[in-house]
This record gives structure tokens, sequence and C-alpha cells, in this order.
């Protein structure tokens, strides 16, 4: 990506770019951000998906840089089919402390932004807020920071915009720990981020900062949010999911199920907090759906390419006691007709070397 000014992107046919320029200009005025753009435009077979990424300087309430994408939303011509929304309805911001002394924006922060947007194009999937990722690693590559997560949650001064071209939020991305990740997982991402704001404002990552979770008056506050309200993370991909049944004489089927030790451990935590609260959670594979649902008994049903297994409060409490994220061969009293095989979960990076193993 190469710096070009912002001026030499105007355009008549514009009018989505010009309407989140006008968006901006109410929070900084005259002041010209420092911008990047790809040299090759991605739909002439430019790698970057972002035709452009804007960095302004904020010295309150802490000297930070407010970084805005261009090209999640269509900023010209309307071309989507969809008229109430403007591509896919978005434009991501991130908030990044200033080091002291420092004139220019990091530029880690536009790769990391054209990385989410690659993701967005190639998947389809769009970030909602209140969703989470973990980055596999820090998310500045090369540094000691322990911010090595994501969540997402709506821009804290950019409202909504309806533009000629539809409806576009700004949804801005905040770094976490994994310590602060778990605790999305198992209460919501955004009430986390409500409980840090007082401790973070705007948002503004820091890379410098430790987990909030080391402060015993904030983790007792998430533990009692958590106990109220339960978890809002309903959904996990696991790469380790595996189903078999097997007949039995004069007795019901035994179910085998194979998970990796890396879920187990989140499984013990997330599940009290959903079947209780009368909410189904689904762990999903490659070849297999693993859908755990609230209800009076437990049973087990076998369909088209995943198994549901119902679990009373207690069955879930039980799951929670009895699994280890050791690697074995499990069994809950309460639900004796499935047996649970724990297998060792390797964690990879970016070049899939091998890290840690669980189990």
């Amino acid at each position: 990506m190469n710096e070009y000014p912002v001026n030499s992107l105007d355009d008549d046919d514009s009018a989505g770019w010009s309407a989140i320029d006008a968006s901006l200009a109410s929070l900084y005025g005259e002041q010209k951000p420092q911008h990047m753009g790809p040299l090759i435009n991605y739909r002439l077979g430019g790698p970057d998906p972002l035709d452009g990424i804007s960095a302004y300087y904020r010295a309150h309430p802490v000297p930070h840089w407010h970084y805005v994408t261009f090209g999640l939303s269509e900023l010209y011509e309307k071309v989507q089919e969809d008229e109430q929304l403007s591509g896919y309805g978005f434009e991501l911001t991130f908030r990044l402390r200033a080091i002291e002394g420092a004139t220019e924006a990091p530029k880690w922060v536009f790769s990391m932004l054209q990385n989410l947007a690659r993701y967005v194009f190639k998947t389809g999937n769009v970030f909602r807020p209140g969703e989470w990722m973990t980055a596999n690693g820090p998310i500045a590559l090369g540094t000691a920071t322990r911010i090595c997560s994501i969540a997402m949650t709506r821009d804290p001064e950019l409202p909504a915009l309806e533009t000629p071209n539809g409806h576009l939020e700004f949804i801005q991305v905040v770094g976490l720990t994994l310590e602060e990740e778990s605790a999305a997982k198992l209460w919501s991402p955004q009430h986390v981020l409500d409980t840090f704001l007082p401790r973070m404002p705007l948002w503004i990552t820091d890379l410098e900062r430790g987990s909030l979770m080391d402060d015993p008056a904030l983790a007792a506050q998430m533990k009692a949010g958590m106990e109220r309200d339960g978890s809002g993370n309903g959904f996990m991909y696991t790469e380790v999911l595996g189903v078999e049944q097997h007949k039995r004489l004069l007795r019901a089927p035994l179910t085998e199920v194979t998970l990796g030790a890396r879920q187990v451990d989140e499984l013990c935590s997330l599940l009290p907090l959903r079947i209780p609260f009368g909410r189904p959670f689904t762990l999903a594979g490659r070849d297999w759906q693993l859908q755990l649902e609230p209800g009076e008994a437990c049973s087990v049903t076998m369909r088209d390419g995943s198994v549901a297994i119902t679990m009373t409060p207690a069955c879930a409490q039980d799951f929670a006691r009895t699994m280890r994220p050791q690697a074995g061969r499990y069994q809950l009293d309460l639900l004796p007709t499935v047996s649970w095989i724990v297998q060792q979960t390797s964690i990879c990076d970016a070049d899939g070397n091998i890290v840690t193993t669980i189990g």
C-alpha cells in the first residue's frame, strides 16, 4: 500500500466516499488525515480489497489515532441489488493509543484492516457489533503486546449513515487480551466492552497495557454479570468433532462424541451459562454439528450430519464437573448413553507451526 493525498481520490461519482468524508468532517473539521491506499485497485486485480484507509490524530481523551476504512461499503456507483444496504453495510474503524512524540500513524494497522476486509470479501461473512475474533498471536506482529484478540462494537462517535448507495454503520475493532476474550465468550463481547469503557475511553486499544481482568474488582463485576445474564455465545467452530453411534443388545445405542481438548475447556465454562438459561449451544465441525439443547430430560437424537443432545441444567453442571481438557474417555452420570472422547489440540501460528498443545 502506498500513501496518497485524499483529495486525489475526488470523483464526481464517489457519493459513498463523500458521505463518509462528511461524517468524519463533523469530528475532525479541516484536519487532513494520513491516508493509505493500494497501488493497484482490487477491481483491477490488486491484492488489497479496501480502496483506502484514513488515520486521524486525536489528543483527547488520550492521544490516539482513529483509523477509518473505505471500501466495505459502495463508494462509487450503486452496484449491489440490495437497495437498503451500501455494499456490506459497514466500514471498520480502529483507535490506537499514540506513542508520545510520534507523528505518523503506525502502518501495521493499515495491514490489519486490509486483512479483516480480505476475510469479508473472501467469505461473504460480515462483522457485526458484539462479535469477537482470535488473532492467533499479537495483533501487532513482532511485538510483545498482550493484545491477541479483537471484539466488534459500534464506533462511539460515528453514527450510522444513510448514503445515496444505502445504509452503513461504522464498526470499531477493539483489541483484547486472551483473558478478556475468554470473558467476552463467557458473557458477551458487548457487555465486556461496556464494563471496560470507564477504563478504556472510546475503546482505544493500548498495546502496552496489561489485562483488565487482573483487577479483582473488575473481575468480580464480570463474574456477577455472567451469573446474572448467562452467556450470549451460542456457537463455536472446531477442527476436532466426530460422532459415531453403536447399537447395543437390549440397551439404547451408545453415541461416541470426539472433541478437542481446547473445546472441552471452553464447553465446561459455557454450558452452565447457556443450558440453565434455556439457551442452546452449537459446536460445528467440518463434517458434524453437535447441538446441545436445554430440556426437561436428557436424550440423544441423531440427525443427518448432526447429533442433538438434550441436557437438563443438572446435566450441564455434570458435564462441567466431569470433563477435563485432557486426552481420554469420559462418561456423565446423567447421560449414560453418550461417551465423550477427548483428543489433544494443537494450536498453530500463521505459518502452520505448532506453538502449544492442549491435553
